[in-house]
């Protein structure tokens, strides 16, 4: 008994079937996002939109046509919600459309070795600034999600870090320690730059580059590392959430994490080239 593959896709309607992988794969790439940014009611209100306009549509085609003005105000929800969500995510949709004009984000080139002699820099320079209750916000982006609109705020730079810069810079007498420094593997991108404050509410004692640390990481997927200089607290900030009260083990940890060169980001690292070497080996393209 043979498969007659031709008689059995004519028993499929195949329009629906790319209408289900689209609508499937539309709704994971939006669940994606909202877990990502953490706001899930906002979310749920696009679906619910959506379900209405579809629940309205089917009755109206059941009834023969009718419910014509509450199809076109359903239709008209469905794209309020979806503007208003445009506008609420204007800043991730303009850094999306910002890595693809240029083919692909940013990649870092340095070795392990590099990454930790950076990260040890860093540790250097925020331990001697809170000791002198100097002020400073640092900004490690592994991913090219900070734009030119944000670096041509301030000076660029493309110098190797060290810890003497990073002081050099933060003086209070220095024109640039008022911003920013941006930080892309073992290089200050720029300094003195200019960050939008986050319109959260905030603790009384963080002043406004802890609104700036938070704010730069609501949009993008950096951490912000923070010297308060009244009271020498280290902070970081990831995903708009701040950690004060750092230890330098602690704000190790934190750095090597962005970095990838953690304990477990090497080993998933190793375990990933392991499983691709065994998988050519299978293949047998070399023995």
């Amino acid at each position: 008994m043979t498969f007659d593959f031709a008689k059995y896709a004519n028993g499929v309607d195949l329009y629906f079937i790319i209408d289900m992988v689209v609508l499937l794969t539309v709704f994971a790439i939006m669940l994606s996002f909202f877990i990502y940014k953490r706001n899930m009611k906002v979310f749920f209100l696009l679906i619910l939109g959506a379900v209405l306009d579809i629940l309205v549509n089917v009755l109206s085609e059941l009834l023969g046509g009718k419910l014509a003005i509450a199809k076109y105000v359903m239709h008209f929800v469905v794209i309020f919600d979806i503007v208003a969500a445009c506008v609420v995510y204007q800043n991730d949709l303009k850094n999306l459309f910002q890595k693809v004009s240029t083919a692909k984000g940013f990649e870092t080139h340095n070795s392990d070795d590099e990454l930790r002699d950076a990260t040890a820099e860093i540790l250097t320079a925020c331990q001697d600034m809170a000791k002198n209750d100097v002020g400073a916000i640092i900004i490690i982006d592994t991913a090219g999600d900070i734009h030119d609109n944000i670096l041509d705020t301030g000076t660029r730079l493309n110098a190797t870090l060290s810890a003497p810069l990073f002081e050099s810079i933060f003086n209070t007498k220095a024109p640039l320690h008022d911003g920013a420094v941006i930080v892309r593997g073992n290089k200050i991108i720029a300094a003195g730059c200019f960050l939008t404050l986050t319109q959260r509410n905030v603790n009384k004692e963080m002043g406004t580059r802890h609104r700036a640390a938070i704010g730069i990481t609501e949009d993008t997927d950096v951490l912000s590392i923070v010297v308060s200089e009244e009271t020498g607290i280290i902070s970081v900030v990831k995903h708009g959430e701040i950690k004060r009260y750092m230890t330098m083990d602690k704000l190790k940890d934190e750095i090597e994490e962005a970095y990838g060169i953690s304990p477990t980001a090497i080993a998933l690292r190793e375990a990933h080239a392991n499983r691709r070497i065994g998988k050519i080996r299978r293949n047998g393209r070399f023995k």
